[in-house]
């Protein structure tokens, strides 16, 4: 496979007893899962990140991707996690918490963390994306400012320029599927969520919160980062609060 940087590479680190699974986003890649997984692993757990099938090569790879795919490689890690290990917990930025609640909601997992997964988005053309679809292929993203107290890691922004539009399909089916299900998680629920989200809508960690049947809850809110908080300077305390949060729930 010819990945488009180094960065994106899935990646396996091991460590102690307690195996986190980490699964980037939309269109992004396993880059923007990499400074968490070293965070964590710096803190004794065990970590993979997935790339999910059609992402970190090219556009015309993700034209063929679907949910099926992508729910699929995240249900087979948790799988393959869970016959090595004693804790397994799954972590996912985006429409890959989109696909760690689905997988708290389909099997028994330790601690599941959503990080800026959305419930509905910002972007109002969603419905209309497999018509769109016939007459444009791929839509491109908007190069807005950088604001400097949202500036991302530059060596971990890595994802496509773009996205196949047929694939926002596949996106709303996930977004939908763990939405209708949050009631079947029962095991420890960290949400985080940045107030300056530009993408999603601003009520979707409550939504997983108040939606899910755990009876530990908890709710992390960020400033000043954009949606890809995993690569802003709020990286830190994303691990700090993952690591405490996933050893409590080890412990019981």
């Amino acid at each position: 496979m010819e990945y488009m940087h180094e960065n994106v590479k899935p990646f396996f680190l091991p460590g102690d007893e307690h195996a986190v699974l980490l699964t980037h986003g939309f269109t992004g890649s396993t880059a923007h899962m990499r400074p968490l997984g070293d965070y964590l692993h710096a803190q004794g757990f065990t970590v993979r990140g997935i790339l999910l099938p059609g992402h970190g090569t090219s556009l015309r790879d993700m034209r063929s991707a679907s949910w099926q795919q992508w729910l699929d490689a995240e249900m087979t890690a948790v799988r393959e996690l869970k016959e090595k290990y004693k804790y397994v917990s799954v972590a996912g930025l985006s429409m890959g918490g989109c696909l760690s609640l689905i997988a708290a909601e389909q099997t028994d997992v330790t601690a599941c963390v959503s990080i800026s997964a959305p419930m509905k988005t910002q972007q109002k053309f969603t419905w209309a994306a497999p018509i769109a679809a016939l007459f444009m292929p791929e839509m491109m993203w908007k190069n807005g400012a950088v604001n400097e107290k949202t500036r991302l890691m530059p060596e971990y922004n890595i994802g496509y320029a773009g996205m196949p539009t047929a694939r926002v399909a596949d996106l709303n089916h996930l977004m939908k599927q763990a939405r209708k299900n949050l009631y079947s998680i029962t095991c420890p629920l960290l949400s985080v969520q940045s107030h300056a989200d530009e993408t999603i809508s601003a009520d979707s960690a409550d939504i997983i919160q108040q939606g899910a049947a755990s009876p530990i809850k908890r709710m992390v809110w960020l400033e000043d980062v954009p949606h890809v908080c995993t690569i802003s300077k709020e990286m830190e305390h994303i691990g700090r609060e993952m690591a405490d949060f996933l050893r409590k729930a080890q412990n019981g």
